[in-house]
């Protein structure tokens, strides 16, 4: 291994990570550019296999399919959906709605005879039966005819559908039939390289099946090296914690597979690649390959190789790297799997950049520019995937006559691309193939196809009659040059994601290097001073200071608002360090903690600058109507434990904006994190008798909400504190009527249906219910499972649960910290003893700390969970196939409403839980918890509150006093306005 010129690639790298796109284009741009000459000759052969291409197309039932039903029709959409669900799905009822709804609402018919495929055409045939079965009433003519018989009927033909979808893109159900299919005549002169389908592993035992799928599938392969079929590996699929913060642990585990599964190929003589997956994992798998690459025992092997997707903005660096190795290294380019997922996880972070290009015109430059590197490389054997004919066509100019290089395509894609250019011209090309149990595939199946199938992709644009060859070969090194290398208009960086208000900024925990520098400012305990106030003396220093800070002018109150969440983020460090250390949040939470804090208050700034100005009202002819919004008087917001600075902050910073003086109280366990956002506040402007700490007890609570003088009170906490503010705002007859706006717990429940994708609801569990250990009043509660699958997802579950971490929180390895303080462990503790005989699964928990076992207990009936119990402890009941409605009705028979999840890909499902759902957050095919201000506003109804939502438009509203003021303007004599009109235009 050169170990400089590594080193220096890995810097590189660090550099390039989130580097600004036309930065990163600029250079790629020159690499990437063809001569007019060459241009020309690309265009001619481009145009060739363009002609190729075409004619496959009406050949291949597949090409067919994707061109009759294309992704961006209802048609293409349905079927996609209903590919993604319909094999796991064992009971028939489920089943038969599933069907229903991808089918019942498309136009079918509109497709009919429109294929030059019969078999196209005869699908088209069974769908639009299929759409009269399900869509037709029960008065329906051919309803009427086949009765009930007709759903078995559309079921199994559904069935054999999807199962002919999956023959298509899957190679072959075991590593033997796919072995035989490669012997087939349509694919003479080609070889494969098997990829062991699977998703990534979610447990132990998940990660053992593939890496034996995986020693399997070298044994059979290298039976027949002289074949020259080869296995691609996925390193996410051989260990379920796969994750920069598991670092120490995977990556030494992970090396010592990979060592096995290369020595055993080297020993076949056969090749192994590993995968590319997604950029925050691109270190680690480095870190990994390197080490392989290294190892003694391979010298020699000329097999070893990895994967290097082009949208990443560190392509070419990570070929550089590979090329200084110190041994040969095969290594397949890609354009890239993961690109809409990657963009949301940058977005829902809130970080600098994106770590891959935004236009798919950016990913072809870096592709031809790494490409051509790859070509120039002596220690690189490149192995070119793509179904783009310019791509190709731009290649093989490039080659010249070397053919010492192999192209790459997906089994079911790119046919007719490469069949001439193998058998006539002497050029190889390799099948990356699928093996896999056509129920394994789906995930896998869906994400091929939107690559391929989006609208930007080369098949889609194929497929497209609509488009000229000139717009199809269009260079895309001309196109990202118009634009300067500018990111495309319609993804904003994660800062400008709101348009005029800034997003909150994130912490990007992949970077090795950023995380442990982040872990060492969280280490210790920052000083903060906590002083007592006497609260009958506070409230007047407020009520003071209300008349001169509520006559402030609205954009003033909102400008010191912004200036806090500057100075949040500013000193985010110490922030953080405090919600570790006081609150014991995790260091993923404390992040989200100090973000949250700065989104309300950015967000009630913005709020109250477009809705807290007075406003003038219609009216009749010789009047001034007018509304003014005003501070109410001194509010008391009182905040909970658990979010000790973002609710804190936010009740805060809602009264104040909207003109209020507050005397907040924080819990009695987390005073310090309030002190110093007081402190910042005032900082920021906020002057010292506007917004007073009032630490203590319930004492303290008692007697500031007590007090006649406070015009409102802000609550988040539990519904018998909630409650027992009310009656004390309610027992002095002489006192006003004042609003109480009270966010409390629930009973929160999540349903799931067969249809749902197991690895992604047990993934959403395992956050919802066991994140922050459980201490969040959005948290889940209640897993309620369809009982046809709800062995498999326990069992699921069950393994993901061994996974999970306890620990010091201010270590990165830390899922899950100590519960607040010995009042809730005890609490917690001795309902966990009560419940002992019906744990299903628990794990071990360090012997020192206040640390709750994460528990799961099974229910017989969802009515025998009757309280909120506030830690991490997940109960599990089922329900019955076809009861969706009335599970629903049982749950919001408890007469809590704050949150409820649903995991189901029946789109109908959705809507009957949104019609019969009594909660304030409703979350579908996602975990539960972390509600974004401004995106998902927070609060329930019933037993969890009073609204209005938290990080809402309406929030505001409920802490001023509106007042209307009507003058006659004719007072003085006559009515000018009237008397100044002129004729109205005649």
């Amino acid at each position: 291994m050169t170990a400089d010129a590594t080193s220096s690639a890995r810097a590189s790298m660090a550099k390039l990570y989130r580097a600004p796109e036309p930065e990163v284009l600029k250079p790629l741009l020159d690499s990437a550019a063809l001569s007019p000459d060459s241009r020309g000759r690309v265009l001619g052969h481009a145009s060739g296999l363009l002609a190729d291409l075409r004619a496959a197309q009406t050949r291949g039932w597949v090409n067919q399919f994707l061109q009759e039903y294309r992704l961006n029709s209802s048609e293409g959409v349905a079927l996609l959906s209903l590919a993604e669900a319909f094999l796991r799905v064992p009971d028939p009822e489920t089943a038969d709605l599933l069907i229903a709804d991808k089918l019942g609402d498309a136009d079918w018919r509109a497709h009919t005879g429109e294929s030059n495929s019969s078999l196209v055409n005869i699908a088209t045939w069974g769908l639009v039966v299929g759409r009269a079965l399900v869509g037709e009433g029960e008065g329906g003519p051919l309803r009427r005819l086949i009765s009930r018989a007709g759903e078995p009927f559309v079921r199994q033909a559904v069935g054999a559908a999807m199962r002919m979808m999956g023959e298509i893109f899957v190679m072959g159900r075991t590593i033997a039939e796919a072995m035989d299919r490669m012997k087939k005549p349509e694919n003479r002169g080609f070889t494969a390289s098997f990829d062991m389908l699977g998703e990534a592993a979610r447990t132990v035992e998940d990660a053992a099946r593939y890496f034996n799928a995986y020693t399997d599938a070298i044994d059979a392969v290298g039976r027949d090296p002289a074949a020259g079929h080869s296995i691609s590996v996925k390193l996410s699929a051989l260990h379920p914690r796969y994750e920069v913060t598991q670092y120490d642990r995977c990556v030494p585990e992970l090396t010592a597979m990979l060592e096995a599964l290369a020595v055993q190929a080297a020993g076949k003589g056969i090749a192994l690649t590993v995968d590319a997956e997604e950029s925050e994992r691109l270190e680690m798998s480095l870190d990994i390959i390197g080490a392989v690459a290294a190892l003694p025992s391979l010298k020699g092997w000329d097999g070893f190789g990895m994967a290097v997707q082009s949208y990443g903005k560190r392509a070419r660096v990570v070929v550089d790297w590979a090329n200084n190795l110190g041994r040969l290294m095969n290594v397949r380019l890609v354009k890239g799997a993961y690109w809409d997922s990657e963009i949301k996880r940058t977005q829902v972070e809130g970080l600098s950049d994106y770590p891959l290009f935004t236009r798919k015109a950016a990913t072809d430059v870096s592709y031809l520019a790494v490409a051509r590197d790859m070509l120039a490389a002596k220690n690189i054997r490149p192995a070119f995937a793509s179904h783009n004919a310019l791509t190709v066509a731009t290649l093989l100019e490039w080659a010249g006559d070397n053919r010492d290089f192999e192209f790459q395509r997906l089994h079911g894609m790119g046919e007719g691309l490469y069949e001439r250019l193998v058998r006539e011209q002497g050029y190889h090309c390799r099948i990356y193939a699928p093996v896999g149990g056509h129920r394994d595939l789906l995930a896998y199946l869906v994400r091929r196809l939107l690559e391929n199938g989006a609208n930007s992709s080369f098949v889609h644009q194929l497929a497209d009659e609509r488009l000229t060859e000139a717009e199809i070969l269009a260079d895309p090194v001309e196109k990202i040059a118009a634009v300067g290398g500018a990111r495309h208009p319609s993804i904003p960086l994660p800062i400008d994601l709101f348009g005029d208000r800034k997003n909150s900024s994130g912490i990007d925990l992949s970077d090795r290097q950023v995380l442990a520098k982040t872990a060492a400012s969280v280490a210790a305990m920052p000083s903060v001073t906590v002083e007592k106030v006497d609260v009958a003396a506070a409230i007047t220093r407020a009520q003071a200071a209300f008349p001169g800070w509520s006559a402030m002018p609205v954009d003033e109150r909102a400008a010191i608002l912004e200036r806090l969440a500057d100075l949040l983020e500013a000193n985010r460090d110490e922030l953080m360090a405090i919600c570790v250390q006081e609150a014991f949040k995790t260091i993923p939470d404390a992040i989200g903690e100090v973000r949250e804090a700065a989104d309300f208050c950015r967000y009630y700034a913005q709020q109250a600058r477009s809705g807290l100005q007075s406003i003038e009202l219609p009216g009749p002819t010789g009047e001034r109507n007018t509304l003014h919004l005003d501070g109410r008087g001194v509010w008391a917001t009182v905040a909970p434990w658990n979010f000790p600075l973002a609710i804190f902050l936010g009740q805060t910073a809602a009264a104040l904006v909207a003109g209020n003086s507050v005397v907040a109280k924080p819990a009695p366990q987390t005073p310090k994190i309030a002190a110093t956002a007081v402190r910042l506040a005032h900082q920021a402007g906020v002057p010292e008798d506007v917004l007073i700490l009032a630490p203590g007890g319930p004492e303290v609570g008692a007697v500031l909400t007590a007090d006649p003088r406070i015009m409102g009170v802000a609550f988040t906490g539990s519904t018998a504190t909630a409650k027992k503010i009310a009656r004390t705002l309610l027992e002095d007859d002489a006192r006003p009527i004042v609003p109480l706006i009270a966010e409390t717990g629930g009973i929160n429940a999540m349903i799931v249906d067969s249809t749902a994708l197991p690895e992604q609801v047990v993934m959403d569990v395992v956050t919802s219910s066991f994140r922050s250990a459980g201490q969040r009043c959005s948290a889940l509660r209640l897993l309620l499972v369809q009982e046809d699958v709800a062995d498999s997802i326990i069992k699921m579950l069950d393994g993901a649960m061994d996974l999970l971490v306890l620990g010091d929180p201010a270590d990165p390895r830390t899922d899950i910290g100590p519960v607040i303080d010995q009042a809730a462990y005890d609490k917690l503790m001795a309902y966990r003893e009560s419940m002992k005989a019906r744990i299903v699964k628990t794990v071990d928990a360090p012997a020192r700390g206040l640390f709750v076992p994460p528990t799961l207990i099974r229910l017989d009936a969802i009515e025998d969970l009757q309280a909120e119990w506030f830690g991490p402890i997940l109960h599990v009941a089922t329900w019955p196939a076809g009861k969706l409605a009335d599970t629903i009705r049982r749950v919001n028979a408890k007469g809590y409403g704050l949150t409820m999840g649903l995991h189901s890909r029946i789109a109908r499902a959705g809507e009957v839980m949104e019609a019969e759902a009594r909660v304030g957050n409703l979350y579908v095919n996602r975990s539960m918890i972390g509600a974004i201000v401004g995106s998902q506003p927070f609060g329930g109804e019933g037993l969890s509150g009073t609204g209005p939502k938290a990080g809402g438009p309406h929030y505001l509203y409920r802490f001023v006093a509106e007042r209307s003021v009507s003058t006659d303007t004719t007072s003085a004599g006559g009515n000018a306005t009237l008397l100044s009109l002129d004729e109205g235009g005649i």
